[in-house]
């Protein structure tokens, strides 16, 4: 997948509200990746999420890049951290008045590895101002069809032990932890949000219900089971949800085929059902809207959206909208230094 600038520049809109504070608490930047085939940069960032939307703050979450290429094993993670936080701290220096962006830090663990405490410990060294959790990435599936456009793990990686008692060790430093697994998976992850309440968890991406390969005949099927999984999940109260992720083509939508990208409107159409059980399940409260930019900017711009957000919370309180556009990921990745709360 790339990135094409000149097949998105055929759809334009106007923000909607363009005043409005916005926290993005998931998005990547890498100078390099194979898999993806184009870079994506702190110049190239900053560009999208001051297009038009007011976004005060983000978050970086890991994507495997500028790991350290010598040393031990298990310690290389922390090169992305280092790198993400240095970029972090001369953009803070050089916008003093700007968004704080990359304000939260989400990297990798191995927590399946017996070094976990270290990894953390050096981890929150690197960036004591803004490491926030750990992803360690559990998608598995053995579907052709979605293989072409993702990548698969260890089956069954949430129910390892030797996972869980790395899992375990966040609670002890604070930190909490970003789900990105597929929806088949997701009662393992609510077995493992009992088994830990002390540690918050967000889910990635609306728990990624698939639509492609062999799940594509049988969406009805797929969502009544995603829908189970969401309410064992949402009574989980360390449990969150990110509203975001449906442009990807995994979902099913193939906006990439289009002549032209997906409108504001066009997105909500077509995947407004999951966002809006997500949120009734969930609460406001525990929702945040993400970009998950650049893997969604290879299907949709990021202005509208945002603007498909800010529609899809039209007909909600003052208060729950800003908790689903601000105030939540400011609460779960504790940006209380850097922002101040919406009202």
């Amino acid at each position: 997948m790339v990135v094409n600038q000149t097949w998105l520049d055929q759809v334009r809109e106007e923000p909607i509200d363009p005043a409005y504070p916005v926290i993005d608490p998931h998005h990547h930047i890498w100078p390099t990746n194979p898999r993806r085939g184009y870079i994506y940069l702190i110049d190239d960032l900053v560009r999208d999420l001051t297009a038009g939307h007011n976004v005060r703050a983000s978050v970086f979450i890991q994507c495997s890049t500028m790991y350290r290429q010598s040393g031990s094993e298990h310690l290389k993670p922390i090169g992305e951290t280092e790198w993400v936080n240095g970029i972090a701290e001369q953009y803070a220096k050089a916008n003093p008045s700007g968004p704080a962006i990359m304000a939260g830090i989400v990297g990798h663990c191995n927590l399946a590895g017996d070094r976990v405490d270290e990894v953390l410990e050096t981890h929150m060294a690197a960036a004591p101002k803004r490491f926030r959790g750990i992803r360690h990435v559990c998608t598995w599936t053995d579907d052709v069809e979605v293989l072409k456009t993702t990548v698969a793990y260890q089956k069954d990686l949430l129910i390892d032990p030797a996972f869980r008692r790395g899992f375990a060790r966040l609670q002890k430093y604070g930190l909490s932890f970003d789900s990105w697994i597929f929806h088949p998976q997701l009662p393992h992850l609510a077995d493992l949000a009992r088994a830990h309440p002390g540690i918050p968890i967000v889910i990635n991406h609306l728990g990624a219900p698939l639509g492609q390969g062999t799940f594509a005949a049988r969406k009805d099927e797929v969502f009544a089971e995603w829908r189970q999984s969401i309410d064992a999940l949402a009574a989980c109260p360390n449990v969150h949800m990110k509203l975001g992720g449906s442009a990807m083509p995994l979902f099913g939508f193939a906006w990439d085929s289009h002549p032209k990208p997906p409108s504001s409107d066009e997105l909500i159409r077509a995947a407004r059902h999951f966002y809006d059980y997500a949120i009734e399940k969930f609460s406001p409260s525990r929702c945040m809207f993400e970009s998950n930019f650049p893997v969604d900017k290879e299907q949709c711009a990021y202005i509208p959206l945002w603007n498909s957000f800010k529609k899809m919370t039209a007909n909600f309180s003052k208060a729950e909208k800003a908790d689903m556009l601000y105030n939540t990921a400011r609460r779960f990745y504790r940006l209380e230094a850097v922002t101040s709360p919406s009202k």
